[in-house]
């Protein structure tokens, strides 16, 4: 007999809701050894995010971002359906399941730079749910609207708590004119459940421009004003970490000047995916894996 799950952050009904957050921020008991110091970690506690000027070397992110430049050019990645192009140019906006694809990639994911930081936060051994590399060149490349990535994690992925890390590195420097991240500190305390259906196979259009799963203007509006709006900028080897129910989102890059980036989603082997809370079918397990094997 199968025990039915508990849904505590109901989304994708008739209306619009918000409700507070049932879950630890940080999951790792107080004085937990770790790579993130005590009082960055009380500082991701409170925004939803931790900002770190180089994660990673000027040498390696000349490595890096020569994969990118590589796999974004093969045609035989560009056919793959874990690529996703951009409406209008047609040139790859995203590439899924990176650490699969890529050697390079794969071996960035288990820095222990990387996972050590991911297992303090979340207080436990983790796996990765996602992994990509975004390209956003200069002259027109399209944003991300807002969002929480657990709405729609949870929604279409089935994830059941907010047990989830993400991680941006840039490969780019950010600017900030450029389209940069952009974070509402202390959103991540209040979940906030979108109005409307999930439409079938909403990952090839969401992927692309998102519609399921977006806020209102309004609830953006409360939002921004009870939290703020923090852009970030920072060189090429920085990172941003931060809660998977921070509202974010980022703008069109108009400039000259590409912003790209790889970005890694842990989540806690504690929190497994389950069958979607609000969607006919999980998402393809490039877009949310359903290997749970602890990242060693």
């Amino acid at each position: 007999m199968t025990t039915a799950i508990t849904d505590l952050y109901p989304t994708r009904g008739a209306a619009e809701t918000a409700v507070p957050r049932q879950d630890p921020v940080v999951w790792s008991p107080p004085g937990t050894p770790g790579p993130i110091a005590p009082s960055a970690l009380q500082s991701y506690e409170r925004d939803g995010f931790l900002a770190i000027e180089e994660l990673i070397t000027p040498n390696e992110v000349a490595v890096h971002r020569a994969e990118l430049e590589r796999l974004v050019s093969d045609p035989a990645i560009r056919a793959d359906e874990r690529s996703i192009v951009e409406p209008k140019t047609q040139d790859v906006r995203s590439v899924f399941e990176v650490h699969r694809i890529s050697e390079i990639f794969e071996a960035l994911v288990r820095d222990e730079r990387l996972v050590g930081r991911a297992r303090q936060i979340l207080g436990s051994d983790v796996y990765v749910h996602q992994s990509r590399i975004n390209v956003k060149p200069g002259f027109g490349a399209s944003g991300f609207y807002w969002h929480s990535d657990f709405e729609t994690w949870h929604a279409e992925d089935g994830l059941p708590r907010m047990r989830t890390v993400s991680v941006s590195i840039a490969l780019t420097e950010n600017f900030d004119t450029n389209g940069g991240l952009m974070i509402m500190p202390g959103s991540h305390r209040t979940f906030l459940g979108c109005a409307g259906e999930t439409p079938k196979d909403n990952y090839k259009k969401s992927l692309q421009m998102q519609d399921a799963g977006t806020p209102s203007d309004e609830a953006l509006t409360a939002f921004a004003q009870r939290h703020s709006i923090r852009l970030f900028t920072g060189k090429a080897g920085s990172a941003t970490w931060f809660d998977c129910n921070a509202m974010h989102g980022s703008g069109d890059n108009i400039t000259p000047y590409p912003r790209s980036n790889v970005f890694i989603v842990y989540n806690s082997v504690e929190n497994a995916a389950q069958e979607p809370f609000a969607a006919p079918v999980p998402r393809p397990s490039f877009i949310g894996a359903r290997d749970f094997t602890p990242v060693r």
